[in-house]
């Protein structure tokens, strides 16, 4: 597709509309507000930048500026001339294409870092006079593409800082858990391959495990990935245990064990009857999983992700499966010790998975009663899907890319927008922007001169279609974890 068509349509036009003697516009990319977030994602982390700007710079190289000119100026002409019922001009995309690249300054807070709402974490702004249009003409592509691996980043955070609370209070010298105990199952329900990477990128920052494995590909070739990325394990699904038929359950069980002797194996357990798996199956396969070298990981997968784990009663001891659940009926079978802290962790030779409709408030629930019953936390592994990662939009942190300062035949011009109808959400910025760190938090100066614009944590990252100040994903992960 022709790398003019990566906007909206209404855009097309604006180049015709600025002020004549326009020269430059200067944009930020913001997150505005965090009323649509989960309770406890009170900043942003900073991530997606290098990707997405590598992804548009590729993108026009192969679809615009590597084409003839005649041929996708002529193609996008004939398009925008239906589009619009009119002799669409083309005059400035074939300049454009004489430059042969993006005439763009792209400036970026540090990947891997956290801001508060309302601070920017982008800038960008044209490079030659001509061509002030292309500023907000790539507006659109980047809200696209900037929100998700943000808000994904965020929102497993989130949840590692729920798993470190509780793995402190309940298991503090196994605290190193928690990098595998948020596990990526969301790329099924994602919006597509291009959502499940960059989401899944997201996750990746935070959480070394997961399922979603173009994730590894794409973390190697934007942010020079080595050695291991992410990982999971050998695991079932649903219709493996169907053909192994209700009558054998146990002995899939057994095959499977005897396929995998060694190493973690996660076996789907409710296909038909989860109780009976617990109470009647594993009792009987005692003696082979403890034998195993190897972890067993028992996984549920519907109902209610707290009960099923914690049980329905709030003490340890029910009368029934129901009110033991899972992690209590796997300690009456296989016992474990008892840390310092005096929590129960299992026997290393079974474990448990939840990976169904899993939230944070769901996550903060299931440690909480898991502490309750007296058992560490870090005895169970939550999968985040699509339940968590797809349900949001450029909304939940409140996304936008504003103008907010044009220079007109020479004179800069302090821009904003305030509408009067809005709760304040939508205002702006004003002028040039600098952001700087005070008392160990970023905050946004506006109104800056050009000198003071220069200077600041937000760093150049793309010009003219050069890339500077490369991170890798190594470095994102140290800042993630410095703060977390």
């Amino acid at each position: 597709m022709n790398g003019l068509l990566l906007t909206d349509g209404y855009k097309t036009g604006h180049h015709q509309q600025y002020p004549k003697g326009t020269e430059e516009v200067y944009s930020n990319w913001t997150p505005r507000s965090n009323k649509y977030a989960s309770k406890g994602c009170d900043k942003i982390v900073s991530f997606g930048q290098q990707y997405v700007f590598q992804w548009l710079h590729d993108y026009f190289n192969d679809n615009f500026f590597s084409r003839p000119k005649e041929q996708v100026c002529k193609e996008i002409k004939e398009e925008l001339s239906m589009y619009l019922g009119t002799d669409y001009d083309v005059t400035h995309y074939e300049k454009l294409h004489d430059l042969q690249y993006l005439p763009i300054k792209v400036k970026s807070l540090p990947e891997g870092v956290e801001v508060p709402v309302r601070v920017p974490m982008v800038t960008v702004v044209n490079t030659e006079k001509e061509f002030y249009w292309i500023t907000n003409f790539l507006e659109t592509i980047l809200s696209t593409m900037l929100w998700q691996p943000m808000t994904s980043a965020s929102i497993a955070l989130r949840y590692k800082r729920i798993f470190k609370s509780w793995a402190l209070l309940t298991d503090k010298e196994n605290v190193s858990f928690i990098d595998f105990q948020g596990h990526d199952f969301s790329m099924r329900g994602m919006g597509g391959l291009q959502s499940a990477v960059s989401s899944g990128m997201g996750h990746a920052t935070v959480f070394l495990g997961s399922d979603t494995l173009p994730v590894i590909s794409s973390l190697r070739k934007y942010y020079n990935a080595e050695g291991f990325v992410v990982g999971s394990v050998n695991a079932t699904e649903h219709s493996v245990m169907c053909a192994g038929t209700k009558d054998d359950e146990i002995g899939t069980f057994r095959q499977l064990m005897q396929t995998y002797p060694t190493g973690i194996l996660s076996v789907v357990s409710d296909t038909w009857d989860l109780w009976k798996v617990l109470t009647v199956y594993l009792p009987e396969l005692k003696e082979e999983v403890l034998a195993r070298d190897g972890k067993l990981v028992i996984r549920p997968d519907s109902g209610d992700p707290v009960d099923i784990i914690c049980g329905e009663s709030r003490v340890l001891g029910g009368n029934s499966a129901k009110d033991k659940g899972v992690v209590e009926l796997l300690w009456d079978i296989f016992g474990g010790t008892v840390n310092a802290q005096g929590f129960k962790v299992l026997d290393t030779h079974i474990g448990a998975i939840y990976g169904d409709s899993i939230t944070t408030e769901r996550a903060e629930n299931i440690c909480q009663r898991l502490h309750d019953k007296g058992f560490a936390t870090t005895n169970v592994v939550l999968g985040i899907g699509s339940f968590t990662y797809q349900y949001n939009t450029r909304d939940t942190f409140g996304f936008a890319m504003k103008a907010t300062s044009v220079v007109v035949n020479g004179e800069r011009r302090e821009i904003f927008k305030d509408p009067i109808t809005d709760d304040g959400v939508k205002k702006s910025a004003k002028g040039l922007i600098k952001v700087d760190m005070l008392n160990n938090e970023y905050v946004l100066l506006d109104q800056v001169s050009p000198e003071q614009e220069n200077e600041g944590a937000l760093q150049v990252i793309y010009e003219n279609g050069h890339f500077v100040n490369p991170v890798s994903l190594q470095e994102i992960r140290e800042r993630i974890d410095q703060n977390l």
